[in-house]
Formats: structure tokens, C-alpha cells, sequence
């Protein structure tokens, strides 16, 4: 029998937020894949396990996989973390559940903490529906693209952004949005210097631009409350020449091509591939 691939939830920062179930876990394991090794050595050092820990993040190849399958289907139980919170929730630990479930490996979820669920909680922004983005494109008709989104938003939106660019992405939604639209930033959820900030996306640009924020932020705007109007469908010969000219691939524009504009998959590759 194949081992179990646990994905377990991890603190944000607060180690008292480790659930008894999730300690047991990484107890129990035969193997921990975490994002970085330095950052959960002291978390299995706290939960009391002996697991072995191994490397599993962003920049991992196939081989990296194929490692932890292999573990897998030796009977090895296999836990994975990120560096705080839920895996899979833009991090990397989604392609190994892929090909565990592809290949008929259990995988068991030690559900616990969530940046986006967390920051939420405090926004004072409506929760009941949103829209989770994760990390921007740092640049490109990709990043304007979803800079749209947000402004077109009808529900509440939650990003995550780097310290160091939260201001620039501040000043972008601003000027997408409005900078009347209201925002909160929660930074460094759970830990010493806990920071739930609210205000207009104006307000926080300017915030954030003179006194530039430290550790992990979590950003929640505001959704327009109203119901979008639906655009009437691009013309595709225009809309593949707009995707190619920003850089797609012609396999992305024929499927970004096919979503937009409802016609065939095979008819979006030919059109592409002619122009």
C-alpha cells in the first residue's frame, strides 16, 4: 500500500496556533516537504518530530516530485507544509497533490491556518463571497488585466503582495479602482507586530510610500457591489494579435482566445497559428 500524503496547515507566525492534530501529524510522518527547510526546522523542533525534511518549493523540478512519489509509493507517509499557512494557496505543493491523486495516493488535508480567511476576518469588508487573486504579475498586459479585475470586481478581493512592492501595487489599484475605494492591510497576522490597517487604496499608497511596511501582507479591497455588465466578446483575429504582441505564447493565446471568446479550442489554435 501506498503511504498518505498529508497537507497540513501550519501557524502564520503564532506557533500556539499549531492544532494538536496537525503536531500529531508531523509527529507521525515518515517525511516533511517544506517550502523552506531553514524556516520549518524550528516548527518540527516545536511540534516534538523526527521526521526527515526536505526541500519542496516554487523552484523545484519534476525530479523533486518524482522524489516524494517515490517516497509515496514505498509506503512512506509524506507530510507537506509551506512556510506558514495552507499549502497549495499560491505556493507550489499543488503539482505534487496533482500527480498523488493522479496516482491514486491518499491525500488527507490537517486543515488550520489561512492568511486570506485570517485577514478577512479583520477587513471589516464583506467575506460572505470573494475573490482570492494571490500574487500579482510584477509587470504586463497580465497584471493590467487583473488590475481590472479588481476595479470590476463585484465582491470583496484578497491579494498578497511582497513588502517591499505592497506601495507600488497600492498606487496601481488606486489609480484602477479609484482611490476612493476601500481597502485594508493586514501585515504580519498572528505575530509581534500584528498590523490591520483600513482605509481608501489613496490612503494606504500614501501610507505605505512613507513608511514602507515589513514581513508578509495580506491586502483586501473592496468590490463594487454591483453586478458587471457583460462585454460583448472580443473579435478573435484582434484579440490573438493583442495576446501575442505582450509576449503569450501561441499555445496560452489559443487557450486565452478560446475562453474569451467562446469559439472552439482547435479553431484558436489554427487562427493563431495562421497569423
Amino acid at each position: 500500500m501506498p503511504g498518505t500524503l498529508y497537507v497540513v496547515a501550519t501557524p502564520l507566525g503564532n506557533l500556539d496556533d499549531l492544532s494538536p492534530r496537525a503536531r500529531a501529524t508531523l509527529c507521525r510522518v515518515n517525511v516533511v516537504a517544506a517550502e523552506d527547510t531553514r524556516h520549518s526546522k524550528p516548527l518540527l523542533a516545536h511540534a516534538g518530530s523526527r521526521a526527515a525534511l526536505v526541500s519542496f518549493h516554487a523552484h523545484s523540478g519534476e525530479a523533486a516530485v518524482e522524489r516524494l512519489l517515490d517516497l509515496l509509493a514505498g509506503g512512506q507517509d509524506v507530510a507537506l507544509v509551506t512556510d506558514a499557512g495552507t499549502p497549495a494557496v499560491s505556493d507550489p505543493g499543488a503539482r505534487l497533490v496533482a500527480e498523488a491523486l493522479a496516482r491514486d495516493v491518499p491525500v488527507v488535508t490537517v486543515p488550520g491556518p489561512t492568511a486570506v480567511a485570517a485577514a478577512l476576518a479583520v477587513s471589516g469588508l464583506p467575506a460572505d463571497r470573494y475573490l482570492f487573486l494571490g500574487f500579482l504579475p510584477r509587470k504586463g498586459g497580465e497584471r493590467k488585466r487583473l488590475l481590472e479585475c479588481v476595479a470590476e470586481s463585484e465582491w470583496t478581493v484578497v491579494l498578497f503582495e511582497a513588502p517591499t512592492r505592497v506601495a507600488e501595487l497600492l498606487g496601481d489599484l488606486a489609480g484602477a479602482c479609484g482611490s476612493a475605494r476601500r481597502a485594508t492591510l493586514a501585515r504580519e497576522l498572528t505575530k509581534v507586530f500584528e498590523e490591520i490597517r483600513a482605509g481608501t487604496l489613496g490612503e494606504l499608497a500614501t501610507y505605505c510610500g512613507e513608511a514602507p511596511p515589513r514581513g508578509e501582507v495580506t491586502l483586501v479591497v473592496a468590490g463594487t457591489g454591483r453586478v458587471p455588465l457583460a462585454a460583448p466578446a472580443p473579435d478573435p483575429e484582434t484579440r490573438a494579435r493583442e495576446l501575442l504582441e505582450q509576449g503569450m505564447t501561441r499555445k496560452d493565446v489559443a487557450e486565452r482566445l478560446a475562453a474569451e471568446t467562446g469559439i472552439a479550442r482547435n479553431a484558436a489554435y489554427r487562427l493563431v497559428t495562421e497569423l
